[in-house]
């Protein structure tokens, strides 16, 4: 069990920060054109990404913004906006860390994030404003049987 899920399980609030980061591959952002049909030839193309001002073939922005959906899956936050702003290209092989920090929980559970994603030189590549509902008390004791039981998911 991750330590986000073991925090979410305890409660979660304003202020509560979690850190993460992975390295996209060229075969990830294949596999992420072919789920998503997104064929834009930045992604396919050196020529073509060349020709956009860009050094070479980028990963798909909303492959690396998905980046917040493993905090959200792991808080079993219930999302019901998302806003980026994409600020730099990602290239193959590089290492994005994503900071997702909670903002502000109303008693109804909602809440709203910000999540900054930055390269390996600290440089910012996407920001994100998001609003969804946090888990209350009923969704904690599921998570934290399915976590005592080694389930990821109910059908584990």
């Amino acid at each position: 069990m991750s330590d986000i899920r073991k925090r979410a399980i305890a409660g979660l609030k304003a202020g509560d920060s979690f850190t993460l980061a992975r390295t996209f591959t060229e075969d990830e952002t294949l596999s992420f054109g072919d789920i998503s049909r997104d064929q834009n030839p930045v992604h396919y193309s050196d020529e073509f990404a060349q020709a956009k001002n860009l050094q070479g073939k980028i990963c798909h922005g909303l492959l690396v913004g998905g980046m917040i959906t493993e905090v959200g899956g792991q808080i079993g936050w219930l999302a019901s906006g998302m806003n980026f702003r994409f600020l730099r290209p990602v290239y193959f092989g590089d290492t994005i860390t994503c900071v997702f920090t909670i903002t502000d929980v109303d008693e109804r559970n909602r809440a709203r994030a910000e999540a900054v994603l930055s390269n390996q030189h600290g440089e910012p590549v996407i920001e994100a404003w998001l609003t969804g509902i946090l888990p209350g008390p009923r969704e904690q004791e599921v998570m934290s049987v399915m976590v005592s039981e080694q389930k990821t998911t109910p059908e584990s």
